[in-house]
């Protein structure tokens, strides 16, 4: 009956025929996967740092065909550029003085990565001023409605930048309002506001608190998402992404001010080797004093994927992609398995390497060989053939799958926004703590995932590699915590500290002297984990993380590194620190050995003298986001409030409700 109906309409046949197509290959690829790909980690093969490339877009129909041959690969590849976690971090301090009515000496600076090298945030201050920006949802007493016992709360949206006379505590009151909001860098007497409700950057003239004045505004256009920013050297650089139009992807709109900046495909970077996109990114600097922009650089990527790092002198990209699958089969049946298939399927496998193809059709073309093979064997000797290659893969691919799961690495000079080399690494980084230059040298923690290629893995670890100032691998460190992860990396000259976490919160440390040899020098295991982690004082690490759905504090001694302690631990009635989401809202006063970090709806305030972890204040009146020191004061800033707390006793001396 149906093959009656079938012949009788030969859509219906077309149709029935693509089913069974599609049907038989998901089949295959399942059965493939369970077959050989029980994979785990081992040993580094040679030479795992190569040149790979990347280049420009040659017409609108290059960038076209790059996108549909990089849409074929997303099955057995990561993603490419893309901008994960792009915010990084460590505090700045000054020393003291007395309370008068000149310029404080030591004012406190935004929690960043790199001293130097500013990053935007809701909290900003030069030490007389305090520019706190506001985005939130605010509810009015609520109105009654006529002739109904009905109610409502109006809901006000506050969304303003608040110029507050911080200094002295005394004459702690609001000077003015920018009715503008976003995050902020200042720099010098220009406070910049990147705001996102209409998609500008605006420069403001606070030399007179009372009076802000714009000077300039960089309109992006509204097909343009912001990412991040810095601030270094007097220029400002921005990140802005951009989704990809498929049937029109250059050129790009980039400003829609007056001028009008269009970024044609020409100048549009990408990897030679395709890997999936769906975003554009574009990198500009500008000049804070007038918008001017001054450089740019875009290329392709994907969302949420990919680290951003800022040195002093250059900027560090990671994408993460695959080396090529097919070619991973031909290698293990060449060299471990050549004697349970004929020659002939050896040879048919080789021949896919020269073949004008996406890699996506020569994963298909393999599923059709080796289906081909496996159905022309008996039951038996199937068994037998698939229980070998079980094995034997096994132990293959545990020193080869560092070979296939990587990072690309762009580095791009500062100074005029030029691509200066490219590299590559095993494995992924987990976010901008994972990487940092010292000394010319480039320290990077990877994860070597336990999902390759989407096939199961019986474990996953943990690297860091030590590359030079060309990319080229100079030394690692390999199977940290073998099937964990990494939730945490600070580098601190020359020493690495790593946490890893399934079970328990693996803590190393890593000494990287010789960037030729860095070497695991010492190891903790405690449990819960550590997500942020923030040096206190030469030889003490604060972790910041969680433990039994609590906020956990950890005070790591490092100062004999081969033997790190765990000499103080805090648990708080808490569920949530954002300082695991930003860092920006952690703060060090070294001066008085304290630090400050806000959980739940309270600010927290805790000393470390004499190694111990002690709770010293609790501010929980104020739904505490950030604060900041001038002189020997505290400045406890809330959505409603703002507590200024004196550092000798603790005590509040002033505050100013909103």
């Amino acid at each position: 009956m149906i093959f009656s109906r079938l012949s009788k309409n030969p859509f219906l046949v077309i149709i029935s025929i693509f089913v069974l197509i599609v049907l038989f290959s998901f089949l295959s690829l399942v059965l493939l996967r369970n077959r050989f790909f029980n994979l785990f980690v081992g040993k580094i093969p040679k030479n795992v740092s190569e040149n790979i490339k990347i280049e420009k877009f040659a017409s609108v129909e290059d960038f076209k065909k790059y996108i549909s041959e990089a849409r074929e690969t997303q099955s057995y590849s990561f993603r490419g550029f893309g901008m994960a976690n792009l915010e990084i971090a460590e505090p700045a301090l000054d020393s003291g003085m007395p309370l008068i009515k000149e310029a404080p000496e030591r004012v406190s600076e935004t929690n960043v990565q790199v001293k130097g090298i500013d990053e935007p945030d809701i909290v900003k201050t030069n030490g007389r001023s305090i520019f706190f920006s506001q985005n939130l949802p605010f509810y009015t007493a609520p109105i009654f409605l006529e002739q109904s016992d009905s109610r409502f709360m109006p809901q006000i949206n506050a969304s303003e930048t608040k110029i507050i006379k911080g200094f002295p505590p005394s004459d702690l009151v609001k000077d003015s309002a920018i009715a503008k909001s976003g995050n902020l860098l200042l720099a010098n007497n220009s406070l910049i506001i990147f705001s996102e409700a209409d998609n500008f950057i605006y420069g403001y003239d606070v030399s007179d608190p009372k009076n802000p004045r714009e000077k300039w505004k960089f309109e992006i256009d509204n097909r343009n998402y912001l990412v991040s920013s810095r601030l270094t050297n007097n220029k400002i650089y921005v990140i802005v992404s951009q989704s990809l139009n498929e049937a029109s992807p250059c050129p790009l709109p980039f400003s829609s001010d007056a001028k009008g900046v269009i970024i044609p495909c020409t100048d549009i970077y990408h990897p030679i080797n395709p890997v999936p996109v769906d975003q554009t990114y574009t990198i500009f600097s500008l000049n804070p004093s007038n918008g001017k922009l001054e450089n740019k650089i875009s290329f392709v990527g994907s969302s949420g994927q990919s680290v951003f790092y800022m040195s002093k002198n250059f900027i560090y990209i990671t994408y993460p992609y695959n080396e090529n699958l097919s070619s991973l089969y031909y290698n293990f049946f060449k060299d471990k398995a050549s004697d349970l298939i004929p020659e002939e399927t050896l040879i048919s496998l080789k021949n896919l390497e020269s073949y004008k193809i996406s890699e996506n059709a020569k994963m298909v073309e393999v599923q059709i060989i080796l289906e081909k093979l496996f159905s022309s064997l008996s039951v038996d000797e199937r068994k037998r053939v698939e229980n070998e290659i079980n094995n034997r893969s096994n132990d293959y691919l545990k020193d080869y799958v560092r070979d296939y799961q990587k990072s690309g690495i762009v580095k791009i000079s500062n100074a005029h926004l030029d691509i200066d080399r490219v590299g590559s690494i095993p494995g992924t980084p987990l976010n901008q703590f994972s990487l940092d230059e010292y000394q010319s040298s480039l320290r990077i923690a990877v994860t070597i995932s336990s999902n390759l290629f989407g096939f199961s893995q019986t474990e996953s670890a943990n690297d860091v590699y030590v590359l030079d100032k060309n990319l080229g691998i100079t030394g690692e460190v390999l199977d940290l915590g073998l099937s964990e992860r990494i939730y945490s990396v600070r580098f601190i000259e020359d020493k690495g500290y790593v946490v890893t976490f399934k079970q328990v919160d693996p803590f190393y440390v890593i000494d990287l002297a010789n960037p030729n040899n860095p070497e695991k020098v010492g190891e903790l295991k405690i449990p819960g984990f550590s997500s942020y982690l923030h040096p206190i004082t030469k030889d003490k690490i604060l972790g910041v993380g969680r433990e039994d759905a609590n906020v956990k504090l950890s005070l790591f001694d490092v100062g004999n590194p081969k033997n790190p302690k765990e000499v103080s631990k805090y648990s708080l009635d808490e569920y949530w620190t954002d300082v695991s989401t930003t860092h920006h809202a952690f703060l060090l006063d070294d001066k008085h050995e304290i630090f400050f970090l806000p959980a739940g709806t309270s600010g927290y305030i805790f000393g470390y003298q004499g190694n111990e972890l002690k709770l010293l204040k609790v501010v929980s009146d104020v739904s505490a986001q950030r604060a900041l020191f001038i002189n020997d004061y505290l400045y406890v800033i809330g959505n409603t409030k703002i507590s200024v707390l004196d550092e000798n006793t603790w005590n509040e001396v002033n505050s100013l409700t909103f």
